[in-house]
């Protein structure tokens, strides 16, 4: 049995994410991967980016902040500065940053490796490793054909495959479309609360990206909708009526279509202070929650599902187990 650690890092358009993984070699056949950190920090890296087509200066520096006290998490936990170990994946606003030549020499000058700009497929497919991972052989009553379902800031990603039996693994179709939390709010729903007129065209607009994703991927032949993210462990967190985060509550939460739409509801119509004051909200979501919320809520009505199940598991997973594959190849 062989032992070294490895650290994933998930850098998005809202939030910049970190998990720290101790892979064990149990055999040649048989890895297993134990968490050892997750941290999480609102950067809002894709500030101001669908509008100038540029990371602004101050979400530079709030994200490189991040980065370098991420990189003395890793030291203390001994992972080696090194693409074998590390692997940084960026999404949605870096793909669309003039500037993002800017960003990557940052980001290579703290952890040594450059962040991998990927497509939206690619994010998609890596979320749908990190959430289904551990449900192959679940008891859970967990079903597939499984639809993973990415709410970022930017973008959400849509992945539809199975997981255990014969099809293990077996990915069928996936989609990026530019929906994300941030970008609604900064597109459609200026005014807090925002009036119906905003959550009209919002909504319009997320339904017309739904359409579009839907020409790729089957959305409603899934038998569960599993969905990732800070906005779906939120409103899971809500439905629950938990005081505060608790993500080993949160984690693989059912959330019923009507608790859904009843809670988008609820927070588009709240003012600022009153969704700060929410036991479970992250103060950097407070302000693109309803946004956020409306999505899931346009996404569990296009399926046809009952509802959805929240994973805490999702991209940043995903890319630990890339990590660690090379344990059970070599």
């Amino acid at each position: 049995m062989s032992t070294r650690s490895v650290a994933a890092i998930d850098c998005g358009t809202n939030s910049i994410r970190l998990l720290i993984s101790s892979v064990i070699a149990m055999d040649e056949d048989e890895v297993q991967l134990l968490d050892v950190e997750r941290r999480m920090e609102i950067v809002r890296l894709g500030q101001g980016v669908d509008s100038t087509g540029a990371f602004a200066p101050e979400a530079l520096e709030r994200t490189f902040a991040a980065l370098r006290g991420y990189a003395e998490l890793m030291r203390e936990h001994g992972v080696g500065f090194g693409p074998e170990s590390v692997r940084m994946v960026a999404t949605s606003a870096t793909r669309d940053a003039a500037n993002r030549q800017e960003f990557i020499d940052g980001v290579r000058s703290i952890i040594g490796v450059e962040p991998e700009v990927i497509s939206g497929d690619e994010e998609a497919e890596l979320s749908f490793i990190g959430a289904t991972a551990e449900l192959e052989g679940a008891e859970d009553g967990f079903k597939p054909p499984f639809l993973v379902v990415d709410i970022g800031g930017g973008s959400t990603e849509f992945v539809l495959g199975h997981t255990g039996g014969e099809e293990a693994g077996v990915v069928r179709a996936a989609r990026s479309v530019d929906i994300g939390c941030v970008r609604m709010t900064e597109r459609h729903l200026t005014q807090d609360p925002p009036p119906p007129a905003q959550v009209a065209a919002a909504t319009a607009d997320i339904d017309a990206a739904l359409e579009e994703a839907a020409r790729a991927v089957p959305l409603d032949e899934a038998a569960t909708v599993v969905c990732v993210a800070g906005t779906a462990t939120t409103v899971a967190g809500i439905a629950e009526d938990l005081p505060a985060y608790e993500p080993e509550r949160i984690h693989h939460t059912r959330v019923s279509a009507e608790r859904t739409h009843a809670i988008a509801e609820e927070l588009l119509a709240m003012p600022h202070e009153a969704r700060a004051a929410i036991g479970v909200m992250h103060p950097g979501r407070v302000d693109v929650i309803g946004a956020g919320a409306l999505i899931l809520d346009r996404v569990v009505k296009r399926t046809g599902a009952d509802g959805f199940v929240a994973s805490e598991h999702d991209i940043l997973d995903g890319i630990a187990w890339s990590l660690c594959l090379s344990e059970v190849t070599e």
